[in-house]
């Protein structure tokens, strides 16, 4: 990266530092250019050289965020998969703790993100994708538990919600508690008995 590249970069992450700053404290709708810009110690021109608008920006934050997201797990998708796939019913569960460890460790690194994503989810939770957890990690294990097709994506509703209730609470209290215990109590919360669904 050369220097202005650099500059640019630097510039550009001020900016998305000032917009999740001003999101912990009000909506999206409410939030100004002039406002990002005196947070990040940027003029308005600034702003318009790099985001047409302040949705560009949201945008540009949450992609950073999920590239950052995805450097907390050391093991490959396809690992995982493989992994999963060879898995004892007994062992298979929605939430484990090698998934768990990162992710939490993520969210308590980045409480900012995820405290401004919960207080404007219309805004920021659009963007946080779930596609590829459901396609590639609940829907396979919900069909090896033999749950019918059409009661699929409630429990998948269940589970996100449920996790995202314990996280809201852990947030809540600054993630004060250990990453540990928190991933035990999901880990509790979500473990199935490994029996087939009752038909």
């Amino acid at each position: 990266m050369n220097k202005s590249e650099s500059k640019y970069f630097n510039t550009a992450l001020r900016m998305d530092e000032a917009l999740i700053t001003l999101l912990e404290k009000k909506d999206l709708e409410y939030i100004t250019v002039k406002e990002i810009c005196e947070t990040a110690g940027v003029n308005r021109s600034t702003f318009y050289l790099h985001y047409e608008t302040v949705a560009d920006l949201v945008d540009e934050a949450m992609r950073t965020t999920n590239e950052r997201f995805l450097s907390y797990f050391p093991q490959r998708q396809e690992d995982a998969l493989t992994a999963m796939e060879s898995r004892e019913l007994k062992d298979l569960v929605l939430a484990t703790r090698e998934y768990l460890l990162p992710y939490l460790r993520f969210i308590r690194d980045n409480k900012k993100v995820y405290r401004a994503a919960f207080r404007n989810p219309g805004s920021m939770q659009a963007h946080v994708q779930y596609g590829d957890l459901k396609e590639h990690i609940l829907l396979p294990i919900l069909q090896r538990f033999q749950i019918p097709p059409a009661h699929r994506s409630y429990y998948i509703a269940y589970y996100i919600e449920g996790i995202m209730a314990i996280i809201k609470e852990w947030l809540r209290n600054d993630c004060a508690d250990e990453v540990e215990m928190i991933a035990q109590i999901i880990e509790k919360c979500v473990r199935t008995d490994g029996e087939s669904f009752e038909k």
